[in-house]
């Protein structure tokens, strides 16, 4: 079996700088690399793969899992329930893009007093 590999500490920071700062957010050790939860719900969760590829796990909106889906790369399904979806990291990932992600993903899993609490992007268009 492949080792799996460490995600770069410069990414955990990253992550931790996004993340960390939606209230109540918390990382902890996860099964594998790293995980952010509020209220026990998982935000987003990274990790090496035995392939060497970093993936990102993170939630959207249900109706939105498809537009990912067709996407494709870097973005894959993940079959941890309907609105799990996942990213590939890299050297050329766009954190901007992330970070939207993730402010996404954490309105999804906190309770709506804490999603309140958050400055969402614009949605393209509006």
């Amino acid at each position: 079996m492949t080792a799996r590999p460490d995600v770069p500490d410069a990414w955990i920071d990253r992550l931790a700088g996004i993340l960390e700062a939606f209230p109540e957010c918390v990382a902890d050790r996860a099964w594998v690399g790293t995980r952010w939860r509020v209220r026990g719900s998982t935000v987003a969760h990274v990790f090496g793969g035995e392939d060497q590829l970093f993936r990102l796990i993170f939630r959207a909106e249900p109706g939105e899992v498809p537009a990912f889906e067709n996407l494709g790369d870097p973005y894959f399904r993940v079959n941890w329930g309907e609105s799990t979806v996942g990213i590939l990291v890299d050297e050329a990932t766009d954190w901007d893009e992330v970070a939207e992600l993730l402010t996404d993903s954490y309105c999804v899993q906190a309770p709506a007093a804490l999603a309140e609490l958050v400055e969402r992007p614009p949605v393209a268009g509006s």
